[in-house]
């Protein structure tokens, strides 16, 4: 039975490695990449190695480069976004490494943008400087081209693709001589070419699973989203916070075959315009809404957009930036324009159609400045990471540096630690499960999931939907639990009951959040509270 208790089949393998490391964006090949080539590290990955969020990312890194910009300003601009939740102490931590990050990518051999022999630096949403450092418009894809390599060059770096994560391996629940001291000894995953639940044995394990934009409808993310770390860190026992802020990026490319492909924040920094269709005039409607118009966080943005759709009845908005010359769009947006042009678009000429979409997940795992979690022998870096740094609302290419910034902080501190000793570990038992004969049942409730995730804990929420949404959550969790306690795992099972967790999480955080805060924003409570507070989770 897939339990808490995995006990005796002797034939599932069991790998030992000194860190194992699950995920394989930004945040999961930096830490690969800063260990000492003397550590053998195991990178598990649920498909292949180019999937996940951080390719996808479009604008790029910001990092205080330029003359006329400051810490201080950066700093500002992020608590500014983060509707005064942001942790002082985490963002200016951050800030402060960030031209290491960038310098050490470089180093990597990174490829960005470059203006007279210098770094180019554009300006996105909430920043008062030009300091987002990108490669074009496909900055996480240059980054992750060049650390791939780095890695498929490493000799101890041994990557594990088709291994989803199924459970934290426990001291006090998993080794075959159990006692009460609590730390993390690895990672349980399925293997999808043989089939099996495999241990990934270690003294430090790092979760770096990325958000869990799939619990929505409309996302921008990638289908690996799925929440897998934060859930098998909750279950664990670590706390979870700030799960009610998901951030829903303002602009997703509106057509029926374009699957999650954003249009990124720059468009915007460069000059796009927000209008309304063309038999509602192409009213340029964001100066309605806040003086900062198109350069207004995203919370405001998402949620103009989401007004003006919801006022007027239509499916999209439109987002203009054809009054730029041909050459400029060639030189900033290739690879929007490329794919616009494909479905038809020439953005050259006429508008982009855009629709919000669930795009990054501001809380997660609890961590410390060293992205250490309430449980010894567990790091998470990045998106599944609560570090304090994004508060209310993420501050637009503020993600992957977080991701680089803690990555070297975790790494620091797994070589300062005494080396754990590792008892033996019990195998995955699957030898009273049997194979599920009715894969309709997870299809249909990841979709009922998704959907009702959507309508009732979306861009604007009330207590009757947020009602809704629980009761919904607690019914499936208990299919689920009784689904997965029966029937062999597969990546689909363990994604959704991943996904059911998670979404449990973010409606908690919803319910106990009794004002309008950033990205939360409650028609029951509409106000801002006079003093910000975290919404943390005990388990």
């Amino acid at each position: 039975m897939n339990d808490s208790h995995p006990p005796t089949d002797a034939s599932a393998p069991t790998h030992h490695f000194d860190v194992v490391i699950v995920g394989s964006g930004l945040a999961g090949l930096s830490t690969a990449l800063l260990l000492p080539s003397h550590l053998r590290v195991a990178v598990l990955t649920k498909r292949t190695i180019e999937d996940g969020s951080s390719g996808w990312a479009q604008g790029g890194i910001a990092a205080v480069l330029a003359e006329d910009d400051s810490f201080d300003a950066h700093v500002e601009d992020t608590f500014v976004a983060g509707a005064g939740l942001c942790d002082p102490v985490a963002t200016r931590f951050t800030v402060e490494h960030a031209p290491e990050a960038i310098a050490w990518l470089r180093e990597m051999g990174t490829q960005f943008t470059l203006y007279d022999g210098e770094l180019h630096l554009t300006r996105e949403g909430g920043h008062s400087h030009r300091r987002i450092v990108h490669a074009a418009d496909a900055t996480g894809a240059a980054v992750q081209h060049t650390l791939i390599e780095r890695v498929r060059q490493a000799a101890n770096v041994h990557v594990f693709e088709g291994h989803s994560l199924v459970d934290l391996i426990l001291s006090h629940k998993h080794s075959l001589q159990p006692d009460a001291s609590r730390r993390c000894l690895g990672a349980y995953a399925l293997n999808e070419d043989t089939d099996r639940v495999e241990a990934f044995v270690a003294p430090h394990t790092v979760l770096c699973t990325g958000g869990a934009g799939k619990v929505y409808l409309y996302t921008s993310n990638p289908d690996t989203a799925t929440g897998d770390g934060i859930a098998a860190a909750w279950r664990a026992g670590c706390r979870v916070a700030n799960m009610e802020f998901i951030q829903f990026h303002p602009t997703c490319l509106y057509h029926p075959k374009a699957k999650s492909f954003l249009i990124s924040e720059a468009v915007r920094g460069e000059g796009g315009l927000l209008k309304l269709p063309a038999h509602l005039g192409s009213h340029r409607f964001m100066p309605d809404h806040d003086p900062r118009a198109e350069l207004a966080p995203r919370d405001v943005v998402a949620r103009a957009i989401d007004f003006e759709m919801k006022k007027h009845g239509i499916d999209c908005v439109y987002l203009d930036i054809s009054h730029q010359t041909p050459e400029f769009l060639h030189e900033h947006f290739p690879n929007i324009l490329a794919r616009c042009a494909e479905l038809g678009i020439d953005i050259t000429q006429e508008p982009i159609p855009v629709v919000p979409a669930a795009h990054y997940t501001c809380g997660g795992v609890v961590t410390d400045l060293n992205a250490r979690t309430d449980l010894p022998g567990l790091y998470v870096v990045g998106e599944a990471s609560y570090t304090g740094l994004h508060g209310a609302n993420r501050l637009a290419s503020n993600s992957l540096l977080e991701c680089m910034v803690f990555a070297r902080a975790a790494v620091r501190d797994m070589l300062a630690q005494p080396r754990a000793a590792i008892p033996a570990i019990r195998p995955w038992d699957d030898s009273r499960v049997i194979d599920a004969d009715e894969q309709v049942v997870i299809s249909h409730n990841w979709d009922e999931l998704r959907r009702f995730m959507w309508d009732y804990v979306g861009i604007v929420r009330t207590d009757k939907r947020l009602e809704r949404a629980a009761h919904r959550i607690a019914l499936l969790k208990a299919e689920i639990q009784e689904f997965y306690q029966s029937f062999h795992v597969t990546r689909d099972l363990l994604e959704l009951r991943n996904l059911v967790e998670v979404a449990d999480l973010i409606v908690r955080c919803a319910q106990a959040r009794k004002e309008s805060r950033g990205l939360h924003f409650s028609r029951d409570y509409p106000d801002l509270l006079p003093v910000a507070r975290p919404t943390v989770l005990v388990p």
